[in-house]
C-alpha cells in the first residue's frame, strides 16, 4: 500500500502545484501554494514511517496544509469566491427585506444562482458580523458548508455501516484532503452541503428512515435545483426496498417542505428566481456566468447558439435516458441509488452549456463513500432490509 499512497500523494502535489501557474483567481493561487509542498511531504511520511502510523499521519498533515491552513488564512483576511459573498448577501436580503433575491442584476456577483434555503449558511455572517477575528471565522460560510458536509457524511457512515467497529476518521480525512474537496473547501465550499445531504439522503432511505429521508430531500431540493433528482431516486429506493406506503410518506414531506421554502420566493419574485436560479446557471442571460471550464457543454456552447441549442439536446436526451433507466431498473440500496444520482448529475454537469470541473466532485463522492461506508463494491444488498422481501405478507405464528 506504501506504493499507492506515495503515488496518490504525488498526484494531489501535482494537481495543487498546477494552480500557482495556470489558475487566473489569486485565492486558488494561494491554496495551491500552501497544499502542494503539504502532499509531497504527506507521500514522504508515506515511504518513512511505520505502517501502522504511516496512513494516519500523512492524512493529518495533508488535511493541515491542504484545507485548514488555507482555509484559515482566506477566512482571517476574508478573501472567498465570489460565491460565498452570494450566500451571506442574500442572508442579509432576506433578514433585512424578506427576499434572497436582488431584483436588478447588474453584474454577475448580483446573481443569486441558488434557492432560498442556501441563505442559511449566511447567517452565521450577519449574527456575529466581522469585527473581530474570531468573527471573521467562525461568521464565514465556508466554515458552515464543511460542518454541513460532515455531519452529513458521519450519519450516513453510521447508517450504512454493518457493524460499529471504528469511526470513519482516517477514510473521512483522506475524501476531505484530496484535491477533490480541499480546493472547493478552502476558496468556496457551496456544492459540500449539497453532497452531505445527497449521501445522507439514500442512506436514510435504505434504512427506511422515511420522515428523515423525506427532510433532508427537502433541504436538498431548497438548495439547488440540481439536487432536485435526488427525490424520485430515494422515492424508488423506498418503494423498491419498503413498498408504496413508505415511499409516499417521503415524497410528500419532501415536496411539502421543498414547496414551503420555494414557494414564498416564487409568489414574491418570480421573474428575478427564474432568472437567477435557472437561466443564469444555464448560460440563458445577458450576462454570463463564470462557471466556464472547458467541458464538452461549454465547448459546444462556445460555438453561439446553435451551439448552445445542441448542448441543450444532447443533455435533455441524456436525462430522460437515465430516467427510463432508473424507472426500467428502480435501484436495490443506498449505493445503486447513488450510482444513478451520480450518472444523471454527472451527465448533467458535462452537457450543461455551462459547468466547471469542481461541480463533478458530487457525483464523485456520491459514488465513493457509499461504498466505503457499507464496506463493499456491489450495489445490491447482501440481505434484504430487516431480513425479509418487501411487501411480503409476514409468516402466521402457530397458535398455542
Amino acid at each position: 500500500m506504501r506504493s499507492v499512497q506515495l503515488f496518490g500523494c504525488l498526484i494531489a502535489a501535482g494537481w495543487a502545484g498546477a494552480f500557482p501557474l495556470v489558475s487566473d483567481l489569486d485565492n486558488q493561487r494561494v491554496w495551491g501554494l500552501i497544499a502542494a509542498p503539504a502532499y509531497l511531504l504527506a507521500g514522504l511520511l508515506c515511504l518513512t514511517l511505520p505502517r501502522r502510523f504511516a496512513a494516519h499521519a500523512a492524512a493529518a498533515v495533508a488535511l493541515v496544509g491542504a484545507v485548514l491552513a488555507p482555509l484559515g488564512l482566506l477566512a482571517l483576511h476574508g478573501r472567498h469566491q465570489s460565491e460565498v459573498m452570494v450566500v451571506e448577501r442574500s442572508a442579509h436580503l432576506l433578514l433585512t427585506t424578506g427576499d434572497a433575491y436582488l431584483p436588478h442584476p447588474a453584474v454577475v456577483t448580483d446573481y443569486n444562482p441558488y434557492l432560498p434555503a442556501m441563505a442559511l449558511f449566511g447567517l452565521p455572517r450577519q449574527l456575529l458580523g466581522d469585527s473581530t477575528a474570531f468573527a471573521r471565522v467562525a461568521g464565514d460560510a465556508r466554515i458552515w458548508f464543511a460542518l454541513t458536509f460532515f455531519a452529513c457524511l458521519l450519519a450516513a457512515w453510521r447508517l450504512l455501516r454493518p457493524s460499529r467497529d471504528r469511526a470513519p476518521l482516517l477514510p473521512l480525512a483522506v475524501l476531505t484532503a484530496s484535491p477533490l474537496i480541499a480546493l472547493a473547501l478552502a476558496v468556496g465550499g457551496v456544492d459540500l452541503p449539497l453532497i452531505g445531504v445527497c449521501c445522507l439522503a439514500m442512506a436514510l432511505a435504505e434504512r427506511d428512515r422515511t420522515v428523515g429521508a423525506g427532510l433532508v430531500l427537502a433541504l436538498a431540493c431548497s438548495l439547488k435545483w440540481t439536487a432536485w433528482p435526488a427525490l424520485p431516486v430515494a422515492v424508488l429506493l423506498l418503494w423498491r426496498l419498503y413498498g408504496r406506503r413508505p415511499a409516499a410518506r417521503t415524497a410528500l414531506i419532501g415536496v411539502g417542505v421543498s414547496a414551503a421554502v420555494i414557494v414564498p420566493s416564487v409568489l414574491t419574485q418570480a421573474d428575478a428566481l427564474v432568472e437567477q436560479v435557472v437561466r443564469f446557471p444555464l448560460g440563458m442571460t445577458a450576462i454570463r456566468t463564470p462557471a466556464g471550464s472547458p467541458l464538452p457543454g461549454k465547448v459546444l456552447a462556445g460555438f453561439g447558439p446553435t451551439g448552445h441549442s445542441i448542448s441543450m439536446a444532447l443533455m435533455t436526451v441524456a436525462l430522460i435516458g437515465v430516467a427510463i433507466w432508473l424507472l426500467a431498473r428502480p435501484p436495490v440500496s443506498a449505493i445503486a441509488a447513488a450510482d444513478l444520482l451520480a450518472a444523471g448529475l454527472a451527465i448533467a454537469f458535462m452537457l450543461a452549456p455551462a459547468g466547471r470541473f469542481g461541480y463533478l466532485a458530487l457525483p464523485a463522492v456520491l459514488v465513493i463513500w457509499p461504498r466505503l461506508a457499507a464496506r463493499r463494491w456491489s450495489s445490491r444488498l447482501p440481505v434484504p432490509p430487516l431480513g425479509r422481501v418487501p411487501d411480503e405478507p409476514e409468516p402466521a405464528l402457530p397458535r398455542g
